[in-house]
């Protein structure tokens, strides 16, 4: 099978092409605005063949697709601007409520999804903050699932703790994963860490082995202490240095330089035990020189700890490192102590100056994720198109038509209607189901139980669902896309798959949806075959 194709949109220094390409995938082009990352980026990944320092607001999809000579791309990725939905903001009131500032970046996603809908990618991957979801009362978080859809994608969305994929920070990202809705399958939510991640490693396994600085000390490019080094790799093994940071790769230590700080900070910093912020100092008693508003800012110092993961690295560091003060030592993390944090390795170059140097990291996604990322989606590609070169179906029984699929889908909700939901027969509860996906082929079984609150009356389909029962098609709720009767019907196919009465493919029933969309177009049938053939050319 050939290498999948990807374009990375809003690509900053290239920290999701770098994990994409680890997972195996092929970056034929990488688009952000910033002078910076895009330094950084052709530093680092020179091979990529178009790698451009463009507005996507301005720069067209038809355009990029003339550059690098195909219109059809496997894979599109990105993480639009964030800081438009960040968490502090919403601290401050500025994303929702009478204080909304109306930020630009917050529409960023909707250049991203314009150049989903050019390329028809099989997949997509959006990736952004965790702030998304309550930015504007979750206005955007409901409209990205919804825009997705529209452009032919079943979507759903996914939180992943970067931890738990072997990061060494406090760092929990939203995901947007879209699937094309001719593929024959789900995306199915579990992203595992990939091959050479290490389990939950501490903020020391990544940065216990540099050399050792005063606060203003360092050069852009020193030598290792091999010495301490040594007694490092005795103590926390190899993995997260050279499998991930790929240390051998590197011959000179670059971007380990410690900003300067007042002699006020200093005395400040000497204040915090490791692992403690300035609220918790001020709580037993420590009185900081900095003058404090008792209501804010409590948190202004924080001092790292060498056996926990870090706090989030975030662009906000280009400006201070005051909650990121070193584990042992009196100054706050160095730019590359907060790229290998991040995952990315020592060869890995920032020939830019120190402040844009931390603003590029922190807003980068971290290497090691997207590679996760990249491993599940490729995976899920390869086997969906290794299903068959045929299309058959296997889950049984199918509808033979639309009006069959609204007849048996019916029962459920009538059951629902009666409370008798649970005690359908396996076998009714089934057709019934399966019905469900060969009659809405842009919903998502993941999204089925966390719909949001907006419903919405509006009716784009007047198919024979319609002269059935209007209710399958409205209200829906937006977020989600399910029609508001169903969610019950949801509930319990949820209920039966964790209790083992569904199993996989029964229960995401992908088939189903496959032969809806035959049935209703009969032309698919051919497509889909072409599909996979040229996935196997």
């Amino acid at each position: 099978m050939k290498s999948l194709t990807f374009i990375d949109l809003f690509c900053g220094c290239g920290g999701f092409t770098l994990g994409l390409e680890h997972a195996g995938l092929k970056c034929l082009a990488a688009i952000d605005f910033n002078e910076e990352a895009i330094a950084v980026f052709k530093k680092n990944l020179s091979h990529v063949p178009q790698v451009l320092k463009s507005d996507v607001t301005k720069f067209t999809p038809s355009e990029l697709a003339k550059l690098i000579g195909t219109d059809r791309i496997d894979v599109v990725v990105g993480g639009p601007p964030c800081q438009g939905f960040s968490t502090v903001r919403q601290a401050d009131g500025a994303n929702h409520g009478k204080r909304l500032v109306e930020d630009a970046r917050r529409f960023l996603y909707q250049d991203f999804i314009r150049y989903v809908a050019f390329f028809k990618p099989r997949v997509f991957v959006m990736e952004n903050v965790l702030g998304i979801r309550s930015a504007s009362g979750g206005e955007y978080f409901t409209r990205v699932q919804k825009e997705a859809r529209a452009a032919g994608y079943r979507v759903h969305a996914q939180v992943e703790d970067c931890v738990e994929l072997g990061l060494p920070q406090k760092r929990r990202r939203q995901l947007f994963i879209g699937t094309r809705l001719d593929l024959p399958d789900y995306f199915h939510p579990e992203i595992k860490p990939a091959p050479r991640a290490c389990v939950h490693p501490t903020l020391w396994e990544a940065i216990g082995d540099l050399p050792a600085l005063k606060a203003g000390e360092g050069e852009e490019t020193c030598d290792y202490d091999t010495v301490r080094r040594k007694a490092h790799v005795e103590k926390y093994g190899r993995r997260y240095l050279y499998s991930v940071l790929q240390i051998s790769r590197a011959g000179k230590l670059t971007a380990h330089r410690a900003r300067p700080h007042s002699d006020r900070d200093l005395r400040d910093f000497a204040l915090l035990k490791e692992g403690e912020n300035s609220k918790e100092a001020m709580d037993r008693g420590v009185e900081f020189e900095f003058p404090y508003d008792k209501k804010t800012f409590k948190d202004r110092y924080t001092r790292q700890h060498r056996s926990e993961a870090c706090s989030t690295i975030v662009a906000h560091l280009s400006k201070d490192g005051l909650m990121f003060i070193h584990p042992t030592q009196n100054r706050s993390l160095t730019p590359r102590e907060a790229a290998r944090i991040q995952s990315f390795p020592d060869w890995f170059e920032f020939p830019i100056a120190r402040t844009h140097q931390f603003r590029v990291i922190g807003n980068a996604v971290p290497p090691l994720i997207s590679e996760a990322i990249g491993i599940a989606v490729k995976n899920h590609i390869e086997k969906t198109m290794k299903k068959s070169k045929q299309v058959k179906f296997f889950i049984q029984p199918l509808p033979s038509g639309e009006k069959q699929a609204v007849q048996w889908l019916m029962e459920l909700v009538q059951a629902a209607d009666s409370k008798a939901l649970r005690k359908l027969p396996s076998d009714t509860f089934k057709r019934g189901w399966f019905s469900v996906g060969f009659l809405y082929p842009g919903l998502h079984p993941d999204s089925a139980i966390d719909h949001g609150t907006e419903m919405s009356n509006e009716v784009v389909n007047h198919s024979e669902i319609r002269k059935i029962e209007p209710r399958l098609l409205a209200p829906y709720y937006v977020e989600s896309g399910w029609p508001v009767v169903l969610a019950p019907v949801a509930r319990e196919a949820w209920r039966r798959y964790e209790a083992s009465e569904l199993n996989d493919d029964e229960f995401y029933c992908s088939e189903a949806v496959v032969a809806g969309m035959c049935d209703r177009n009969p032309t698919l049938v051919d497509e889909v075959k072409r599909e996979r053939e040229k996935a196997f050319a």
